[in-house]
């Protein structure tokens, strides 16, 4: 069974036209390149952002680590989602990472649609960052990050971003550098949920 991952605040209409979408991006591949990009196997995650008095949140999957110093990963962001106008270059967001086994609820919620300034972490238990963007508490670990540049593709947009504390260095543990870090493991114990699909065509 192929799960369609969708954004829960894009426009209604996408879900009308998925199936033609999903169609026609698999007749513009080759069968046998498409079932081989399915073989890349991807976590699962929820990127959290703030922008004044307003939240967002996407489902990813398409998230790798980019650069070790400074530390740093991508993801790839569709255009039409909305948390892309709060992932520009200097805008600050939290990777959330989703646990095996205990991803469902998480995923369930976030890939519901809502109306029109809806509170969509309502009956989600949340903390602010340090950057001010959502931390989940049934995520399994966290990391804060600051966008650094974006590569546009057709379809995408490929977010670089680097691991950023925004506590002001003065307020830092004594043993913490100026450019610590800010994340946290919540769960030692738990792996990260992994994304297998049979097609490259689709989430």
């Amino acid at each position: 069974m192929h799960h369609i991952y969708l954004c829960p605040h894009s426009h209604p209409a996408q879900a009308l036209t998925v199936k033609d979408t999903i169609a026609r991006k698999k007749a513009a591949m080759a069968p046998d390149v498409a079932k081989a990009l399915g073989r890349l196997a991807s976590g699962l995650y929820i990127v959290t952002a703030a922008h004044n008095n307003a939240r967002s949140a996407m489902i990813a999957s398409w998230v790798a680590q980019a650069s070790f110093e400074p530390l740093g990963l991508t993801i790839a962001v569709a255009k039409d989602r909305a948390i892309e106008s709060m992932m520009q270059v200097g805008d600050r967001f939290v990777l959330n990472c989703l646990g095996q086994g205990t991803f469902e609820p998480l995923m369930k919620h976030f890939l519901k649609r809502f109306a029109a300034g809806a509170d969509r972490f309502q009956g989600i238990e949340w903390f602010a960052a340090t950057n001010g963007s959502p931390v989940l508490k049934d995520a399994i670990a966290y990391i804060e990050c600051t966008v650094v540049s974006r590569m546009e593709t057709p379809d995408h947009w490929i977010t670089y971003a680097q691991a950023r504390c925004c506590i002001p260095s003065s307020h830092m543990p004594s043993r913490a550098a100026p450019s610590v870090t800010c994340g946290d493991v919540m769960n030692s114990d738990a792996i990260t949920a992994v994304h297998h699909r049979k097609v490259g065509n689709y989430y």
